[in-house]
């Protein structure tokens, strides 16, 4: 098989190809290493799963080769959120978690997670380590399970712990006003995190994709527009429903649907809660956002004159500023946030029901929230496209970034910013971000701009620059 690779997330690849028994013990082991030779090897590892194929087993095999090493095990006995777990290792004081989840990608997938003991994921420097010790191992050694030990295995189910965490978090009795909340697991780890606690409080709910299904419905498990239309269709058809909020597979991310059906972009949503954070709940600190993120945060933050971090794409790096407890809120265009005094992780079951607690309190839909921010603070509409590069462009990408164009659609570009791909920030304050895949001939184009029309512009001349030899 080819090295092993963590990207943003992990290790991932393809049930049956590269994602086998062999090389999934190998990992595991290199985890096991890496904990062994620092400062928190006494203190146990949690092991985890989502809702995907083998998930069980490959979980259980994880615990024989980490007990078989000496490592103190603690088993999840179901499929787990991922916030769930990075709380765990906060709760427990362990060493930190492996946890099999591929996130939102297709169901041929799985993957292999890595949170330390600081509960957030990986930084590059560890996962640089582990890397480098599974790789000395690929080919050459299986590890030895004939010395596992069942008296370091515990099994464990963190989830009324983490609930009852979240009942000092979020304002479950406003909730209770909104009478009647649409919500979509998407067939992961969600199901009884998303309901359970709106049940308790007696709202009605209206649950969807609420059992567990390793095919996630033939789509990929993400609660982005184009996978959700029977969730929007449900919240459409009935005028009950005040608001729908879904979670991707592992629960990491989160889908918002108003009560007249309309998805809301989660950029907007950052947005939102941070500027609800501070009127509401007067909570004091900066804000943390990916440099693939909306300016409107930044927008908020000026308005209420806060600070705003802006950080390379990968949770790790806003989780780092939850953890140094600098930040009210740090979030992603792709659907991940935390807040001040949560895990330093991303959170979709959190995300969901503090937009349940702002639209309570508010008294108003998500949709006229937005248009009331945006009499604040001005409008910002964004986009993003995935442009896939012929092998000639894709070899003259690089040098193509050098070269940056002095205007993009008739606007002066104002300032360069490369934290993460390259950001051309405009004199009107609308900006495009060139991010180049490290798995496939790909670029991410992201755009911003205060008008639609001036958005497809932008858009547009994006294209044609990587487009055009």
């Amino acid at each position: 098989m080819s090295q092993i690779a963590f990207g943003t997330s992990g290790w991932r690849g393809i049930l049956c190809e590269d994602f086998v028994f062999d090389n999934v013990r190998v990992v595991v082991q290199a985890i096991a290493d890496h904990v062994q030779a620092g400062p928190d090897r006494d203190k146990g590892l949690i092991v985890g799963y989502d809702s995907r194929f083998m998930g069980e087993s490959f979980a259980r095999e994880a615990a024989q080769v980490l007990t078989s090493s000496g490592i103190k095990t603690f088993l999840c006995t179901r499929d787990t959120p991922t916030p769930v777990i990075s709380y765990e290792i906060l709760h427990r004081g362990a060493a930190g978690a492996i946890n099999f989840t591929a996130s939102h990608n297709p169901p041929e997938y799985n993957g292999i997670k890595f949170s330390p003991s600081w509960g957030g994921p990986a930084l590059p420097a560890t996962t640089k380590d582990i890397e480098q010790r599974a790789n000395a191992m690929l080919g050459q050694v299986s590890p030895d399970r004939t010395a596992e030990r069942r008296d370091l295995l515990e099994e464990i189910d963190p989830r009324t712990s983490y609930l009852a965490d979240l009942e000092a978090k979020v304002d479950f009795d406003a909730i209770k006003s909104l009478g009647t909340v649409a919500v979509n697991p998407l067939y992961g780890t969600g199901r009884d995190y998303l309901d359970v606690p709106l049940l308790k409080r007696g709202v009605d709910v209206r649950l969807i994709n609420g059992h567990r299904d390793p095919y996630f419905g033939g789509f990929p498990p993400e609660p982005a527009e184009k996978y959700i239309q029977d969730f929007i269709g449900l919240v459409k058809s009935d005028e009950k429903i005040r608001l729908g909020i879904a979670t991707d597979g592992d629960a990491d991310r989160f889908g918002i649907v108003d009560h007249d059906g309309t998805y809301i972009e989660p950029n907007y949503i950052i947005a939102l809660l941070l500027d609800y954070l501070v009127r509401y709940r007067k909570m004091q600190g900066g804000v943390a956002r990916s440099v693939a993120t909306s300016h409107l945060v930044d927008a908020v933050a000026r308005h209420h004159g806060i600070d705003v971090y802006e950080t390379p794409v990968g949770f790790k790096y806003v989780g780092e500023l939850i953890s140094q407890d600098k930040i009210i809120i740090g979030g992603e265009e792709s659907a991940g946030l935390s807040i001040k005094g949560h895990v330093p992780e991303k959170d979709g079951i959190l995300a969901c029901f503090l937009v349940a607690e702002m639209v309570a309190r508010e008294g108003k839909p998500v949709g006229q929230l937005l248009e009331e921010l945006y009499q604040k603070v001005g409008r910002f509409i964004t986009k993003r496209e995935n442009i896939t590069l012929s092998p000639s462009l894709e070899e003259s990408f690089p040098s193509k970034l050098a070269s940056i164009p002095v205007n993009i659609a008739g606007t002066a570009v104002a300032d360069v910013v490369r934290t993460d791909g390259t950001k051309l920030i405009l004199a009107d304050g609308s900006w495009l971000l060139f991010r180049k895949s490290g798995t496939e001939p790909v670029v991410r184009l992201y755009g911003e701009a205060p008008s639609d029309e001036k958005l497809k512009q932008v858009m547009s001349a994006g294209r044609d620059f990587i487009l055009n030899p």
